[in-house]
C-alpha cells in the first residue's frame, strides 16, 4: 500500500483540529438563559473563535468581552473583543484583565456568566498582586518558561501571582452563577490548571508553590517569591464557588480520537499511545523514535500503522544563547536524529493551536532522511537542537509544517506513520 505519508498526517492534523472546533461544543453546553443579564467572558489562544462560536449558538441577548493573542481573529459581532500578548505578557493583556474584572463587578444572582477558556489565557492576563508592576509578572513568566518546569507546575505558581488566576474572576462576579466552557491544553485537562484557571479555583496552596520553585529551581526576585508564599488563593469549597459548573468542552483525547478515527477511514490502523505526555521535548523525541523502531522493525506487528500522542513537552532553556523553534519542532528533531535509515517512516509534530514557538509555523515533518538532509544542506542536527533552533533545521530542508493560526488549542499533536 503506498501512502503519501505528509498528506495523510496534514490530514490527521485536520481532524484533530476540527474536532476541537468550539461551535458543536458550546451547542452542547448551552446553559437556560437567566432571569437577569447573561455576561460573557473569556480568554485563550481560542477565544475569539469561541466567542464567534457563542454567537451564532445563543438567541437571547448578553454583553461580551473576550481577550485573544494578537493576530487574526474570527470575526464577532456582539463581543468585544480584546488582544494582547503570548506567550510574553504585555501592557495590552494588563488593561485586558483590569477590563475582565470590571465587566464582571455589580452582577446579581440573577445574573449568569458564561466564561469561555482555552489554553494561552496565563499569559493573556497579567495581574499581578498590590505593589508589584507588570515587569514582575514578566520576569515570573519567563523565568518559569526557562526552568522547564511542567505546565501544572507554572500555572500554580501563576495563581499565586495574581488579581484575576485560580478562581479570583469567578469570585468578583459573585452572586452571580459562573459557567466555564473549557477547551483544555493541559495533560489531564485539570480545568484548574487551564489558564491558570481564572474562572476555576484549585487546592493548590503557598507551601505547594513554594516547594515548586525549590524542586525546579526556578530563578525569581526574593519580593516575588515572598509574595507567592504569603499568597492565600481561593478555596474550591468556599460558598461563593457552590452553584458554579465548569465543563471541558474540548481536549487533547477528543482530538486523538477523532485523528483515529481519520486514519481507519483511510485504511490505517492507529495507535494512541497518550494524550498526556509531558517531559522535556528532545527527551520525549527520542522516546517516540524508540517506539516507531519497535513497531517498524517487530513483524508481530502489521503495517501500515501510525502512532499518535498529544499532552505538553517543555523545553528549559537555561540562561544561555538559543535560537528558533518551538517545543514541538524540538522533539520532532530530537526524533528524527534516532530515527535515521527509516525510509518507511513519516512524522509530524505540530501545536493545534497553528503556531509552535514564537515563529509562523505549527510544527515539521520529518523522515528517516531527515539528519542526513540536514547535513547535504550544510547545516547539522545535533548543534540545531543543542542551540534551541529546532525551526532553523527544519527550514533549511523546507520541511516546516504551516497550519495558519487554528483558533483552538488542546496542545501538542504528534503522529508517526510507519508505512
Amino acid at each position: 500500500m503506498s501512502i503519501d505519508g505528509r498528506t495523510f498526517l496534514t490530514s490527521l492534523f485536520q481532524a484533530a483540529v476540527a474536532a476541537a472546533d468550539p461551535y458543536d461544543a458550546i451547542v452542547r453546553h448551552l446553559p437556560q438563559k437567566p432571569k437577569g443579564r447573561t455576561i460573557i467572558i473569556g480568554a485563550g489562544k481560542a477565544a475569539g473563535k469561541m466567542a464567534a462560536a457563542f454567537e451564532r449558538a445563543w438567541d437571547g441577548p448578553f454583553e461580551g468581552l473576550v481577550v485573544d493573542r494578537h493576530g487574526p481573529l474570527e470575526p464577532c459581532l456582539q463581543t468585544r473583543v480584546l488582544q494582547a500578548a503570548h506567550p510574553v505578557p504585555d501592557a495590552a493583556g494588563l488593561q485586558a484583565a483590569q477590563a475582565l474584572m470590571d465587566h464582571v463587578q455589580g452582577l446579581t444572582k440573577d445574573d449568569l456568566v458564561i466564561a469561555l477558556i482555552s489554553g494561552g489565557g496565563s499569559a493573556l492576563l497579567p495581574a499581578p498582586p498590590q505593589g508589584f508592576q507588570l515587569a514582575d509578572e514578566i520576569a515570573l513568566n519567563e523565568a518559569l518558561l526557562a526552568s522547564g518546569a511542567p505546565i501544572s507546575a507554572m500555572n500554580v505558581l501563576r495563581k499565586h501571582f495574581s488579581r484575576i488566576k485560580g478562581g479570583r474572576l469567578a469570585a468578583r462576579a459573585y452572586p452571580a452563577q459562573v459557567i466555564s466552557l473549557i477547551v483544555s491544553d493541559v495533560p489531564g485537562d485539570h480545568p484548574a490548571l487551564v489558564a491558570s484557571g481564572p474562572t476555576v479555583p484549585d487546592a493548590s496552596n503557598a507551601a505547594e508553590a513554594m516547594r515548586l520553585i525549590r524542586d525546579y529551581r526556578i530563578d525569581l526576585p526574593q519580593a516575588v517569591i515572598d509574595a507567592i508564599g504569603r499568597e492565600k488563593a481561593p478555596d474550591p469549597s468556599d460558598e461563593i464557588f457552590r452553584c458554579n459548573e465548569v465543563h471541558v468542552i474540548a481536549s487533547a483525547r477528543v482530538s486523538l480520537v477523532a485523528a483515529a478515527e481519520k486514519a481507519r477511514d483511510l485504511g490505517i490502523e492507529p495507535l494512541i499511545l497518550s494524550d498526556c505526555i509531558e517531559g522535556e521535548a528532545k527527551d520525549i523525541g527520542r522516546m517516540h523514535a524508540a517506539l516507531v523502531r519497535e513497531f517498524a522493525q517487530n513483524s508481530s506487528f502489521s503495517k501500515p500503522l501510525v502512532l499518535l500522542s498529544g499532552g505538553e513537552t517543555t523545553v528549559t532553556i537555561g540562561h544561555g544563547k538559543y535560537g528558533k523553534g518551538g517545543r514541538n519542532s524540538e522533539c520532532l528533531l530530537s526524533a528524527a536524529m534516532d530515527l535515521q535509515g527509516l525510509a518507511e517512516v513519516t512524522g509530524l509534530a505540530a501545536d493545534t493551536d497553528g503556531i509552535d514557538g514564537s515563529e509562523s509555523n505549527a510544527g515539521a515533518f520529518c523522515d528517516g532522511t531527515t539528519a542526513d538532509r540536514i547535513r547535504a544542506a550544510g547545516g547539522d542536527a545535533r548543534s540545531f537542537l543543542a542551540g534551541h533552533d529546532a525551526w532553523s533545521a527544519f527550514d533549511l530542508i523546507g520541511d516546516l509544517f504551516v497550519s495558519g493560526p487554528t483558533g483552538t488549542n488542546v496542545n501538542d499533536f504528534r503522529a508517526f506513520l510507519i508505512d
